[in-house]
C-alpha cells in the first residue's frame, strides 16, 4: 500500500502536490514553530500526537504538517473536508477508528477547513476526542477563538503559522526550478512580481510555476507576467477575520497621523472587494472620535465623502475616499469629544432620574407655575454679555467637567472660549 506521500508523487500529481515535504526539516517558512523545543517539532519527528488546530492563511503548509504528523506517527490517516462533509460522513469516520483502535491503530482525523463546520458538527467530535478514540488535527484560516466551538478548542492546542515570506518563497523557487530541471522564464523583475502574485501562499506560487513551465516563449519581463499568468485576487474575506484586521490597520494609521500607511490599507481593501460604503462609514465614525472638534470640518468632509462615492459610485466615487483618508491622516487629533461623551453617560448613570432645577424648567400650565417651574429663570440674551451664569445642573449634584479639549487645533480656540465663560460664571457666582 502506498504511504500518503506516495499517492502525490505520480506525474499527473499538480506540482504542489510533488513538492510537498515528507520531512519537518523540509518545512519552509515556519521557524518559529519548528525549533528543537517546540512541542510541534517534536510531535513531527515522530512523538506521540495530539488534537492540533494549524491556523493559518491559505498555503503555509497545514495540510502538509498533518500529513507528516500522521506518517511519522504511523496513525491511520483520514482527511474530511467541511465542505462537503456531514454528520453522518463524520459518524462512519468514528466508527472505523474505533474498530481500528480495537486492533492497536490509532487513527488521526484531519480536518480541512474546519471553521466552515458549524457548531452542532464541531460537538460531535467532543466525546471521540475526549476518549481518545481519534486524535483531531484541524487547519482553518480564520481565528479558532471566534469560528471554533469553546469546548472543542479547549481540548486542542493551537499553533499559528505565518504567510511565507519572500525569502521563503525564493526557496519555493528553488526547489520548483531544482525539480524541473530548468529555470523558470523570467526576467529578474517578473521573478519578484511573481512572489508578489502569490500573497504568501506557497501553493498559489506552485500553480503559477507549473503554467510557467509550460511557457515557450522568450523571458517574461513584469508587465508580460501579469498578462501571461491572471493575478491573483488578494487574500482577503470581507466577512471574515481579514476585514476587521485591515479596517483596525486603517483606522490606527489614521490615528497614528501616518497618511502613508492609511491609503496602504485603504488600497487594500478596496482591492479586496470591500464594500466603499462600509469604509466610509468608518471614516465618518472616525471623524468625530478621533479628530473631534481639533478640526469640526473633519466630520464635514467625511460625509462630503460619502455623499460623493453615494453620487459617482465605483470606481471615480473612490478618489473622495482617498482624499478624505487624507485629510483624516493628517488633520490635528483630539479624542477629548469622545471621552466626554463616556464621562458623561457615567455621570448620567450614577447621578439616575435626578430633575433639572425647576428655574430651567418651562410652565405651561398655571399649576406648573405654581410649583413653581420656571421661577427664577434668566433670560441669557436679555443678561450683560448674554450670559446668566444660573445652574443648569440637578440641584444638590455639583458641577462636573466632562469635556476638556486639547492643545490642538480649532480646540484650542475652544480652550479660550471655555475660559472665557468660566471666567463670566465666577464673576456672576462669586464663591
Amino acid at each position: 500500500m502506498k504511504t500518503l506521500f506516495e499517492q502525490s508523487m505520480t506525474d499527473a500529481a499538480p506540482l504542489a502536490d510533488r513538492l510537498r515535504p515528507r520531512a519537518a526539516g523540509e518545512v519552509i517558512g515556519q521557524g518559529h514553530v519548528l525549533g528543537e523545543n517546540h512541542m510541534l517539532r517534536r510531535i513531527l519527528d515522530g512523538g506521540a500526537p495530539v488534537s492540533l488546530v494549524l491556523w493559518g492563511p491559505p498555503g503555509c503548509g497545514k495540510t502538509t504538517l498533518a500529513r507528516i504528523i500522521a506518517e511519522k506517527s504511523g496513525y491511520e490517516f483520514e482527511q474530511v473536508s467541511a465542505v462537503a462533509s456531514g454528520v453522518a460522513d463524520l459518524k462512519a469516520i468514528f466508527e472505523r477508528a474505533r474498530k481500528r483502535r480495537q486492533d492497536g491503530v490509532r487513527t488521526l482525523v484531519f480536518v480541512d477547513e474546519i471553521h466552515r463546520f458549524n457548531r452542532s458538527q464541531q460537538d460531535a467530535f467532543l466525546p471521540v476526542v475526549e476518549d481518545g478514540t481519534i486524535t483531531l488535527i484541524g487547519a482553518t484560516t480564520e481565528n479558532p477563538s471566534f469560528e471554533m466551538n469553546g469546548a472543542l478548542l479547549s481540548r486542542m492546542q493551537v499553533i499559528v503559522l505565518q504567510r511565507l515570506d519572500a525569502d521563503a518563497m525564493q526557496q519555493l523557487l528553488a526547489r520548483a526550478e531544482d525539480h524541473e530541471k530548468k529555470k523558470l522564464p523570467l526576467a529578474p523583475d517578473a521573478r519578484e512580481t511573481l512572489i508578489g502574485m502569490a500573497d504568501g501562499d506557497g501553493r498559489a506560487l506552485l500553480n503559477f510555476c507549473e503554467i510557467l513551465f509550460a511557457y515557450k516563449g522568450k523571458p517574461l519581463d513584469a508587465a508580460g507576467l501579469t498578462q501571461y499568468v491572471q493575478k491573483r485576487a488578494p487574500l482577503y474575506d470581507k466577512k471574515q477575520e481579514a476585514h476587521y484586521n485591515l479596517i483596525s490597520a486603517l483606522h490606527k494609521s489614521l490615528r497614528g497621523s501616518d497618511v502613508q500607511a492609511a491609503l496602504y490599507w485603504l488600497a487594500r481593501m478596496l482591492e479586496g472587494g470591500e464594500q466603499p460604503l462600509y469604509i466610509a462609514r468608518r471614516l465618518v465614525r472616525f471623524a468625530a472620535e478621533d479628530i473631534g472638534m481639533a478640526d469640526p470640518n473633519a466630520l464635514v468632509q467625511a460625509i462630503a465623502a460619502k455623499d460623493m462615492y453615494d453620487f459617482l459610485g465605483s470606481p471615480e466615487g473612490e478618489l473622495g475616499l482617498v482624499q478624505l483618508v487624507i485629510y483624516l491622516a493628517t488633520a490635528p487629533k483630539s479624542n477629548a469629544a469622545y471621552v466626554a461623551q463616556g464621562a458623561a453617560a457615567r455621570a448620567a448613570r450614577e447621578y439616575g432620574s435626578l430633575m433639572p432645577p425647576m428655574h430651567i424648567l418651562n410652565a405651561p400650565t398655571k399649576l406648573m407655575k405654581e410649583l413653581g417651574y420656571s421661577k427664577g429663570y434668566e433670560y441669557d440674551h436679555k443678561a450683560e454679555d448674554a450670559f446668566s451664569g444660573q445652574n443648569y445642573f440637578p440641584d444638590g449634584m455639583k458641577r462636573e467637567e466632562y469635556y476638556t479639549p486639547v492643545e490642538r487645533g480649532f480646540e484650542r480656540e475652544i480652550i479660550k472660549r471655555l475660559e472665557y465663560w468660566e471666567k463670566l460664571r465666577q464673576k456672576k457666582n462669586p464663591a
